[in-house]
């Protein structure tokens, strides 16, 4: 990742300073896996969303992007981070939802490659422009609906939803690897989401629940 650049250094609310009482706030809040907090530590958050709210991009909170969309809470994005990765790296991870590209960001530099979905375009383009300031190299985009998942690159070992559908999308469950796990909050968007943590056996999918957690919706259909 390309650190050089004086946009991704940050002054005043944006220093390294500032990121590293975020990820003393990570730690204290049960996030163990310390190559996450490096990362998290390192990646300026300052450039995923709109300059007007780049003092605010250090606080553990999730902010408005746009387009009715958000960035995940760093917490929310250290915890799905580290649960992904907690039986091994596996060789690529699948996203759906890029929104601001921050959790695939995060992901490039954990994982050798992270195939990522999003369905407004505006979106996905501002995360392609946000991966050539900052080096990233290893993310591939597509602009779909996400609930289709990118069944050219299955199956895969890791997948991770950043988006809260009423039920588990069946394309994203076939297009998970056996042994696999996927990461994904479930729920209405005016009701109770929970984080779930699907895997992937012979011959059924077992479900374990981490967390209330609350997302925007996983909506149908691409917009250009």
């Amino acid at each position: 990742m390309n650190l050089s650049d004086p946009r991704v250094q940050g002054i005043g609310m944006t220093s390294q300073r500032t990121r590293d009482r975020l990820i003393e706030r990570l730690r204290s809040k049960g996030i163990q896996n310390e190559q996450v907090l490096e990362v998290m530590r390192s990646m300026p958050r300052h450039l995923f969303v709109d300059e007007a709210m780049s003092s605010r991009s250090y606080e553990d909170s999730s902010l408005p992007i746009g387009h009715g969309q958000t960035i995940s809470q760093p917490f929310i994005v250290a915890k799905m981070t580290e649960v992904l990765l907690s039986r091994g790296i596996p060789d690529a991870v699948l996203e759906v939802g890029t929104g601001s590209g921050y959790q695939a960001a995060i992901l490039s530099q954990l994982v050798p490659k992270v195939y990522s979905v999003e369905r407004i375009v505006a979106l996905q383009s501002q995360a392609r422009e946000r991966y050539h300031m900052l080096g990233i190299h290893n993310i591939s985009l597509k602009h779909s609906d996400g609930s289709w998942g990118w069944p050219q690159h299955a199956p895969y070992k890791a997948i991770i939803v950043t988006a809260a559908p009423e039920e588990v999308p069946q394309g994203l469950l076939e297009q998970l690897d056996i042994g696999g796990i996927m990461v994904i909050p479930v729920g209405g968007q005016h009701g109770v989401q929970k984080l779930l943590l699907i895997t992937r056996e012979i011959d059924q999918f077992v479900e374990e629940e981490l967390d209330a957690v609350k997302f925007v919706p996983l909506l149908n259909g691409a917009i250009s």
